[in-house]
């Protein structure tokens, strides 16, 4: 797998704070028992786990979309690094003092890795479901679009002028339309397209005497489609 520049910066990124991490737990008067065992070793895995969920962050496509519905994603691995890093230290820290139980620090790190496992996954299920929509989205504008396009190019394509300024208000009705179709709109759409191409077919001919009545059966047509749209809204 190709890693993306901003994957192998979050890799640099963490290698340096790991050994960062490493350097200041061992060189540090700290006490090595049970306590300080485990605020190091969930300091550890909280590094590893933040490289993991930026990797589920930014690992899915390089484009400037992916990476902004990323960030949210990354933003739970990096609040969970710090404040296990800082509650790892005041662990080892804390580890001095005679007598203190492991077993509270176990249950708060655990916790605190299980909310930011849930978290990254909860975020994640978020980010492709806006993905999905979006590709829904897009698949639903598309015959509108397409409309708009040939209407355009129609009215700029007619040299008669009472044609050209019928296909001008069409064009104009197709631009200012909603763009979002449903199953309840794709007849008249089709119907629309249908006309579409008959009104390209006069133009070509020089057939003017068509063209009008063509553009006011679509303008119909197209209010038809706009009144099922605001129905199934």
């Amino acid at each position: 797998m190709k890693l993306s520049k901003k994957m192998i910066r979050a890799i640099i990124t963490v290698a340096v704070i790991l050994v960062v991490y490493n350097v200041l737990a061992f060189v540090l008067p700290f006490k090595h028992n049970s306590v300080f065992w485990v605020g190091y070793g969930f300091g550890l895995l909280a590094i590893l786990t933040s490289l993991l969920i930026f990797a589920v962050a930014f690992g899915k496509g390089d484009s400037a979309k992916s990476r902004f519905y990323g960030f949210p994603i990354a933003r739970v691995g990096s609040i969970y690094a710090t404040v296990q890093l800082i509650l790892s230290f005041l662990a080892m820290g804390l580890a001095a003092i005679p007598g203190i139980p492991a077993w509270p620090f176990v249950l708060v790190f655990i916790l605190l890795f299980a909310v930011a496992i849930l978290g990254a996954v909860a975020t994640d299920a978020t980010r492709d479901e806006i993905e999905r929509q979006d590709t829904v989205l897009k698949k639903d504008v598309e015959k509108i679009r397409e409309l708009r396009s040939i209407g355009n190019s129609l009215a700029a394509g007619c040299e008669n002028e009472e044609a050209r300024a019928e296909l001008k208000k069409l064009a104009d009705a197709l631009n200012y339309c909603d763009p979002v179709s449903n199953d309840a709109t794709a007849e008249a759409e089709g119907e629309l397209n249908a006309l579409m191409q008959e009104i390209q077919r006069a133009i070509v001919d020089g057939d003017n005497e068509s063209i009008m009545p063509l553009c006011k059966k679509a303008q119909s047509v197209l209010s038809e489609r706009n009144r099922l749209c605001k129905l199934n809204k």
